[in-house]
């Protein structure tokens, strides 16, 4: 158990690539807080990972709410009284109302950095004071091929997914030092239900499977892996890096 009693923080947990970091770092021997907006889903991932053994609290948390982001960190070092590793995961894509730039809506815009980019930096910006005094720390930020690659009328989500880039690599030079290591993980076309949308249109599923030279979508275990190895101290020199887990997709 190579996590065994550190304090995590997932956000987004409930779904898809959050859902199976949360259920790994469980697996693994973390204290799992999941930052959650849906607490249906919230709720069902806390289940699983008691079910399973595990230990998690779900804590209902809009990560564009300053408030929110605030609350879930002070209820996490309550319970716990530290916070080793914090995953920024959640994030929305918002389908139909996506689109070129000129045609995008300012509300459309302005929600996708709310979540996107402004609630990596607001939960990183409440957990680092804590880690700052415990004299460590790792933060995981899950970003995206279309942060680095051009996609077609994905404008306000690319750009969004360009910016996590931009912060990680700004908070890993700022927080060396401090023995605080930022690294983030670029996942490829991964099955979860972000993209049931686009995976709902016929043969988008074998398109994107295609993609990769590995031949398959990838899977939210994919990226779990790679998330608990950068969390743990066998990543302790591993510090701004950007990992692909996307079945080679960009290696083309």
């Amino acid at each position: 158990m190579r996590l065994k009693d550190k304090v995590a923080i997932v956000t987004g947990a409930g779904a898809g690539i959050g859902q199976a970091i949360a259920r790994r770092f469980a697996r693994e021997g973390a204290n799992v807080t999941i930052a959650e907006i849906d607490p249906a889903t919230g709720r069902a991932t806390e289940d699983a990972i008691r079910e399973a053994a595990g230990h998690a609290t779900f804590v209902r948390t809009d990560v564009a709410s300053e408030e929110d982001v605030k609350a879930m960190v002070q209820s996490t070092l309550d319970r716990h009284g530290r916070i080793d590793i914090l995953v920024n995961n959640a994030a929305v894509i918002l389908g139909q109302k996506e689109g070129r730039a000129h045609e995008l809506s300012n509300e459309a815009w302005d929600r996708t950095m709310a979540v996107n980019l402004r609630g990596y930096w607001l939960c990183a910006k409440h957990v680092i004071p804590s880690m700052l005094a415990q004299g460590r720390g790792c933060i995981i930020l899950i970003a995206s091929p279309t942060g680095m690659l051009g996609f077609t009328r994905l404008t306000a989500y690319s750009t969004s997914k360009g910016g996590v880039l931009g912060l990680a690599r700004a908070m890993a030079v700022d927080y060396a030092p401090d023995h605080i290591r930022v690294n983030a993980i670029v996942p490829g076309t991964i099955d979860t239900p972000m993209n049931a949308e686009e995976f709902a249109v016929p043969g988008a599923r074998e398109k994107w499977a295609a993609a990769a030279p590995v031949g398959r979508l990838g899977i939210g275990d994919d990226v779990a892996g790679m998330a608990a190895f950068l969390a743990t101290e066998d990543a302790d020199y591993c510090q701004g890096g950007i990992y692909m887990v996307d079945g080679g997709q960009t290696a083309v």
